[in-house]
């Protein structure tokens, strides 16, 4: 383990860079949509995972974190692989089926999931009341989105598409409570780096089931949508992060984490001319304060870094 440095608090550099971060994570169901107009979701999977497992590895080659797991580390390993590569695989298929903007903002309710999952297993993390009118203004929110109708253009199956993105957002939260003890004892480069590689054989045997149908031809523009979220979203939105993370408070950095899905639904409306809707705008408002009224008072309750939020899958999982 490193030696505790003395951190810093946020100026306008780091906020900005924190931004930027979720600027780009914004952006990756977007990048997403454009990848499946040509490929499956098994090959987009497959594609991006590859992309994010040779950006996270190269970083941690060159931070000098060795990446061979001991032999008492890949039980916890195999078990955060398994349940990424479906967790993941859903996402990718829901996002076929559904548009951007309603994709961006089901998957950041993650942090839903995780509080109520924390009540049970994580000892001292107990809803208060508070926090239950917190998550229920945010599940309420999701209700609202999850029985929208999007831009049939965007989605073609959006009821299907929106339950396998909670499915998938479930997993998510399942899966921070379960990383965030994994991470205490294995580098968190290492634990990104093999989720991913143990991802990428279910997602080569998947492809054999994928139906090429209705897709257009490969070009340019899906390529570098599957780079953008390996690359970009992966591998340097991790390395960013990592290193706010040796000088600033991860309960301070990861409050501006609220602006993903805004970021998101911008973006699909700008890039892919989706309407926003007034139900999709009461939708994320409410899924943000609830969110962030639920996250903030587990902070002060137990003087540490809030569930869903805090454990931001840029710095150890890809989710979104």
């Amino acid at each position: 383990m490193s030696k505790e440095r003395q951190l810093e608090p946020i100026g306008w550099k780091p906020a900005l860079t924190v931004l930027s971060i979720n600027l780009v994570r914004g952006g990756n169901q977007v990048a997403l949509k454009f990848a499946l107009t040509a490929l499956p979701p098994f090959w987009t999977a497959f594609g991006r995972m590859s992309c994010g497992a040779l950006s996270v590895g190269a970083w941690a080659v060159l931070r000098g974190i060795p990446l061979t797991p001991h032999r008492r580390e890949w039980p916890a390993l195999l078990n955060l692989g398994v349940v990424f590569a479906i967790q993941i695989a859903l996402m990718h298929y829901g996002a076929d089926y559904t548009s951007p903007a309603y994709a961006t903002v089901l998957m950041n309710a993650n942090p839903i999931f995780a509080n109520i999952l924390a009540h049970y297993v994580v000892p001292g993390d107990r809803l208060s009341w508070s926090r239950v009118g917190g998550l229920s203004v945010a599940f309420g929110g999701i209700c609202g989105i999850f029985l929208g109708r999007p831009d049939s253009r965007l989605a073609p199956n959006p009821i299907i598409g929106n339950l396998l993105l909670l499915v998938s957002a479930a997993l998510v939260g399942a899966r921070t409570i379960y990383t965030q003890r994994v991470v205490q004892r294995i580098e968190p480069e290492k634990t990104a780096f093999w989720q991913m590689v143990i991802s990428l054989p279910f997602f080569l045997v998947g492809t054999l089931f994928d139906s090429e149908g209705g897709r257009e031809p490969l070009g340019w523009i899906p390529i570098a949508a599957i780079m953008y979220q390996g690359i970009i979203v992966g591998g340097a939105g991790f390395t960013l992060w990592a290193r706010l993370l040796r000088h600033h408070s991860p309960s301070a950095l990861t409050m501006f984490t609220f602006t993903v899905p805004v970021f998101g639904v911008a973006l699909s409306a700008w890039v892919l001319s989706e309407a926003v809707t007034p139900r999709l705008i009461l939708g994320v408002l409410a899924v943000v304060s609830g969110i962030l009224i639920a996250t903030r008072l587990s902070h002060a309750k137990l003087g540490a870094q809030p569930l869903g939020l805090a454990s931001d899958p840029a710095i150890t999982e890809p989710e979104d």
